[in-house]
């Protein structure tokens, strides 16, 4: 069972955009067909684009995806008119139409996050590393290196730093943040997050502190470094 966010500015269920979709055993998640709502949505396995009526908006959207690496593949969903007008520049992963039945949908979806399972894996299926500029990552021992020298981390300073790094350039807001490193029965609040940024730059050091990036009123990002020199990466926002 996969977990799908589905973006439209329909003001209907998802049964309306791909009715198959409700028939399926899949986790949906409806949002408006904005960037800005990225920031506080959970990782998907895989996103479907309603690109049936708002066109420009669409397409737009999907090419800001398909470039600031949202991570997960991207589906368009269009009527038999719309076909004629997509092209392979969006970076979209697949289209389908709005009138696909419940197992032409399910199977795009296993095949599309099954083919991105794969392409991640290839790009090194034995490594446990997480490299993004000169922070490297290794899961399976719980280190974490800048340019050779280990950092002094705890369990959760790890955790974090291993989550933003995992999705550099995306914006995440402290309520996600504790969603996902902390978990959905822990009673803290945000400031929780707040502490362990702070805690985790001090240990990054002045060099490379701002690898995590602060996004006013919104939240934190990891932002590439490489030489103590950041790397233009676009945000959500």
């Amino acid at each position: 069972m996969a977990k799908v966010l589905l973006l439209t500015n329909s003001h209907a269920a998802s049964a309306d955009v791909l009715p198959a979709l409700a028939l399926l055993q899949h986790t949906c998640k409806v949002a408006p067909l904005e960037a800005s709502v990225l920031i506080d949505t959970p990782v998907m396995d895989i996103v479907f684009i309603d690109a049936r009526r708002d066109f420009p908006a669409a397409k737009s959207l999907t090419r800001l995806l398909a470039t600031t690496g949202v991570g997960a593949p991207i589906i368009a969903i269009t009527t038999e008119g719309g076909l004629s007008a997509f092209a392979a520049d969006w970076g979209f992963t697949d289209v389908i139409l709005d009138t696909a039945g419940p197992a032409e949908v399910d199977a795009r979806i296993r095949i599309a996050v099954g083919a991105h399972a794969a392409h991640t894996q290839a790009s090194d299926p034995t490594s446990s590393e997480i490299r993004q500029g000169d922070v490297v990552i290794d899961e399976h021992s719980y280190t974490a290196k800048i340019k050779g020298t280990a950092l002094d981390l705890t369990f959760k300073e790890f955790e974090l730093l291993k989550y933003l790094a995992q999705h550099p350039g995306r914006v995440f807001s402290r309520a996600q943040l504790l969603q996902e490193i902390w978990g959905y029965d822990y009673f803290g609040g945000t400031r929780t997050v707040d502490v362990h940024i702070r805690r985790l730059r001090s240990k990054l050091g002045p060099e490379f502190e701002s690898v995590i990036g602060t996004v006013r009123n919104v939240g934190y990002r990891f932002t590439v470094q490489s030489g103590g020199k950041e790397s233009a990466i676009s945000e959500l926002v």
